[in-house]
């Protein structure tokens, strides 16, 4: 039985989705005026586990995934420059330029972490109209008011504003990540539509009811999560660092405008951080897979790592940590291809039940809260059973890995090269008539050229080192 922790009611639930075995999950996606870090592709690894882990239990999934090219401002809230203009005077671009270059990085990391992309890519850009039609329907109800730069959610008006957080109330300062723009009624009101500064021209900006100007950040979410899933949907997720502001937003402007909250279940991802503290592009000292993969490590060792620590618990990063993540995988890896060699694809298809239902734990373990680490302390577990036999560790490490996703379904046992096979076949005539000298220098010499022999029961087994 599935259960995630629901951030909208603090504690465990069971997952109910709206329809049989269908589900429609919005994941936050980027604000692309920058490379993604690792601390934000922790994020999408767990949603990415969270995706797989629903398949696994038979669910069909309608994945959306926004693409924040337009009103995600450097304060996050309502002041400061827009991060994509931004982004092009550092650069020298367009801001369409901008966008779709750190787009294409975005997705060629998740590629490379082997994340499923969404059934549906969404650019706030490609939403304006809608985004009006959603601040006309709540200018109607009562819930706006014009100032100076823009048009406001007026919070006060809502009493379940602020439920994400448990309805609890929040003192926010001026010099916060929301700050009080003049003219600002509450200090939790955002902006809906912001006007164009009239002393300078915006790359991005749209005619609107209430004069030329951009969308608000918080407003783009809402708009692309019900056009694509309706309202409500199922499962919408995030980092924790959106629970305080952006999604009490998006739940307020929904409720506001329909009387339906967004989304049925709130999932949250915890940070990556560093041992001295938070990573992050204002802190200066992000790390992207890139560098990673520039120092020699695997991607997929850095989802092995993630794998390894709930996720809704912190993880601190350290090479030396990863150094122990890509010497877990590679050692996985030639378990894998162990069992390959003596477990050819027709042996593997017979049943062979094992005395502990490793399957059942396996189910059991993913459908509480995605509990990656005991899933994989449990895998490590049943590859050291050794009364299970190499054909049903095999079959199970394969199915382990339609949630794990570390490329452990693609590995193939190697070739053996047909002159080994005939030193082994001498060495063994030699050990035969007990000249054990030869047998050893043969032995040495299959060892220089980079394999090495097991004797079994069945025979002897040339492997590579």
């Amino acid at each position: 039985m599935l259960k995630f922790y629901n951030t909208l009611i603090r504690k465990k639930q069971i997952f109910k989705p709206l329809k049989n075995k269908r589900a429609g999950l919005y994941t936050c996606g980027p604000t692309v005026y920058w490379f993604a870090h690792i601390g934000n592709l922790r994020t999408y690894i767990f949603e990415d586990i969270l995706k797989r882990v629903l398949e696994y239990n038979g669910y069909k999934i309608k994945h959306t995934m926004n693409i924040t090219d337009v009103g995600h401002l450097t304060s996050d809230a309502d002041t400061g420059e827009d991060k994509l203009e931004k982004g092009a005077k550092r650069e020298k671009k367009t801001v369409w330029e901008i966008a779709e270059f750190y787009t294409t990085a975005f997705k060629k990391d998740l590629k490379q972490l082997n994340i499923k992309p969404p059934n549906v890519w969404v650019k706030a850009t490609a939403t304006i109209k809608e985004q009006i039609d959603l601040i006309k329907i709540l200018e109607k109800k009562g819930f706006t008011y014009k100032i100076q730069d823009g048009i406001y959610f007026d919070t006060s008006k809502l009493k379940t504003y602020g439920r994400l957080r448990g309805n609890k109330k929040i003192t926010l300062k001026a010099g916060t990540r929301v700050a009080m723009v003049c003219g600002k009624k509450n200090p939790t009101d955002f902006a809906l539509w912001k006007f164009s500064p009239k002393e300078t021209k915006r790359q991005m900006e749209w005619n609107s009811p209430w004069g030329i100007g951009f969308p608000g950040w918080h407003t783009e979410c809402v708009v692309m999560g019900i056009k694509n899933l309706g309202i409500p949907f199922d499962i919408h997720c995030g980092a924790i660092d959106h629970i305080s502001i952006h999604h009490p937003n998006e739940i307020a402007q929904a409720e506001a405008a329909f009387g339906k909250i967004l989304a049925n279940f709130w999932l949250h991802g915890e940070f990556l951080v560093l041992k001295d503290g938070r990573m992050g592009k204002s802190e200066g000292n992000i790390i992207t897979l890139e560098n990673l993969i520039k120092r020699g490590f695997n991607p997929l060792a850095f989802r092995y790592l993630c794998l390894g620590v709930h996720y809704r618990s912190k993880l601190t990063f350290s090479i030396e940590a990863l150094k122990g993540a890509q010497n877990s995988l590679n050692n996985l890896y030639q378990k894998i291809t162990k069992l390959g060699e003596v477990c050819p694809p027709l042996i593997c298809g017979r049943s062979v039940l094992p005395q502990i239902d490793y399957r059942k734990k396996f189910l059991n373990f993913i459908q509480d809260d995605l509990n990656m680490p005991k899933a994989l302390a449990l895998m490590w577990q049943m590859i050291k059973d050794k009364k299970i036999s190499p054909q049903e560790k095999y079959k199970l490490l394969k199915d382990f890995d339609r949630v794990f996703s570390l490329d452990l379904r693609k590995i193939k046992s190697e070739k053996i090269p047909q002159e080994i096979k005939k030193l082994a076949e001498q060495r063994e005539k030699f050990r035969r008539q007990k000249n054990w000298q030869k047998s050893d220098e043969i032995r040495a010499k299959i060892k220089k050229m980079g394999y090495q022999i097991e004797d079994t029961k069945k025979g002897p087994k040339a492997l590579k080192k």
